[in-house]
């Protein structure tokens, strides 16, 4: 399971999107700022969440412009012809502390911080999996069960829902759950783009 493997589907979307950002000016940096910031906002709600679970809702609206602008930046860089190394490196760093603010944010508002440990270590292992591959000589990879696409829209979905129920079972709560699956399925994806890694290596 990945929706990475939809991006074309996604990039035939962009067009308004990267058209409104050239009219205001943005850069593909700029955009990829705003997408960071973005996620700071979301991580910031979740983290306060268990006063008012309405935030979980602002928290995936945040969650979603996330992740479309993460698509927006290379778009409007292929559009400008503006795409650079520099421009790549700052996206994926903004990304993965995009995804630690997140992370931790629905770990604070739960009070649930080995758990929260447990999953910012599975997405982080899941990333640097995919990007270490390119730095081997391989493309870089996006396989696996867990894809950054798919994590954004489960924490959106997930966090949607959990503003009106946030059910228990086993005395987790369902964003708790939420982290448990990043937790064991984000490293079983690491371990499964090693795996892919290895074998294109031999």
């Amino acid at each position: 399971m990945t929706l990475d493997r939809f991006r074309s589907v996604a990039d035939r979307a962009l067009g308004p999107f990267v058209g409104a950002a050239k009219t205001v000016g943005l850069s593909p940096n700029g955009v990829s700022v705003l997408a960071f910031l973005l996620a700071g906002a979301a991580g910031g709600v979740y983290a306060v969440a268990s006063q008012d679970p309405l935030l979980y809702l602002a928290g995936a609206v945040f969650v979603f412009l996330n992740g479309w602008l993460d698509l927006v930046d290379g778009a409007l860089a292929r559009e400008m012809n503006v795409a650079s190394d520099a421009g790549d490196l700052l996206d994926h760093v903004l990304d993965r502390y995009a995804d630690i603010v997140i992370i931790v944010g629905l770990a604070a508002g739960l009070g649930r911080w080995a758990l929260g440990i447990a999953a910012v270590t599975g997405v982080l292992m899941t990333s640097y999996l995919g990007t270490q591959a390119q730095a081997v000589g391989l493309d870089r990879v996006y396989g696996g069960l867990l894809g950054r696409a798919d994590r954004l829209a489960l924490v959106g979905i997930v966090t949607g829902i959990a503003a009106f129920a946030n059910p228990t079972a086993l005395n987790v709560t369902l964003v708790g759950w939420l982290l448990v699956v990043f937790a064991v399925v984000g490293h079983v994806t690491a371990l499964q783009r090693f795996y892919y890694s290895m074998q294109a290596l031999e």
